[in-house]
């Protein structure tokens, strides 16, 4: 059994006790939280969510991912600037899927 979950504006297939990284969550790590905007179960599509469907997620951790570089150079004038980035992430593992 599948689903498609909506968290945070994107968009996600899971199954039961995958792991998925989303963007960060203001909980504690151990929490359950519940994702009511389930977009399909199976073969059961949602209008635009399944009705009374959900997914039980629990939190394992907190973190950030890689640092990205960001450089932007203008040629003519010889100036360079230099930028990094580092989004915060939360790893879900999903515990069961509720019809």
């Amino acid at each position: 059994m599948f689903a498609i979950i909506s968290v945070g504006n994107k968009q996600y297939k899971v199954e039961k006790d995958s792991a998925i990284y989303v963007e960060k969550i203001v909980n504690e790590p151990g929490s359950l939280i519940s994702v009511k905007e389930v977009l399909m179960v199976d073969d059961k599509i949602g209008n635009p969510f399944v009705k009374g469907a959900e997914v039980v997620c629990q939190i394992e951790k907190h973190g950030k991912q890689e640092k990205i570089h960001i450089i932007h150079h203008i040629s003519q004038k010889h100036h360079t600037k230099r930028m990094g980035h580092r989004q915060k992430y939360t790893k879900l593992i999903v515990k069961e899927i509720k019809i």
